[in-house]
């Protein structure tokens, strides 16, 4: 039996690394974060007691914090017109999405701010989307596999016919998502679909 050697510079090899870096930082609540400059990954996670949730919500109390209900990255501002790995400035892009994220959770009907905590690691970013991929694969976090949506933008006037995401219709309350399109499956059904993936998660 042929045993490939270990790379540590075969690029799965330094995205794990990455991935396992971020997940030993450590948990802050997403509400009172200070202020920081960098971009990089970050995983979310909910120790609420919104009902479908409550499987992930369970492996998050007590400190343990093993199951992000969303990971996202934040690239600097170059790196959107193709420039990753040239060095790009990328100030505080990963500050400002949390904060836009916290102001999204703000926003909805049914989910508390103080509920919500995160871990975050400022990566160079040519290794960002990779880092970000790998913690995706590995929790298959709700809000990124099932509820798309969360980490949207208004979409600007004269788009506003798009169906509104499955995000907004289960956690109303961003007022520019309430003048989308409805969807065709109810807040009723998503909780459904919620509650089976969050139980066989």
């Amino acid at each position: 039996m042929d045993i490939k050697p270990y790379n540590p510079l075969d690029k799965m090899n330094i995205g794990a690394s990455v991935a396992d870096a971020l997940l030993a930082r450590p948990v802050q609540s997403l509400g009172s974060l200070a202020f920081f400059s960098g971009a990089g990954i970050y995983a979310i996670y909910y120790t609420g007691d919104f009902k479908a949730y409550a499987p992930l919500a369970k492996k998050n109390r007590g400190g343990q914090y093993v199951a992000p209900i969303y990971v996202g990255k934040a690239v600097p501002p170059g790196a959107r017109k193709g420039n990753f790995g040239l060095d790009s400035e990328p100030g505080p892009a990963m500050y400002n999405r949390l904060r836009e994220h916290a102001e999204s959770v703000s926003l909805a009907t049914n989910l508390k701010l103080e509920d919500f905590f995160c871990r975050f690691l400022v990566v160079d970013d040519i290794w960002i989307p990779l880092g970000e991929s790998l913690v995706i694969a590995k929790f298959s976090p709700v809000w990124n596999k099932l509820v798309d949506g969360f980490g949207n933008h208004d979409p600007g006037s004269g788009r506003y016919n798009q169906m509104r995401s499955k995000w907004d219709t289960l956690h109303p309350g961003r007022s520019w998502a309430l003048k989308c399109a409805d969807r065709l499956d109810t807040q009723k059904q998503i909780i459904l679909e919620v509650a089976k993936y969050t139980y066989h998660s």
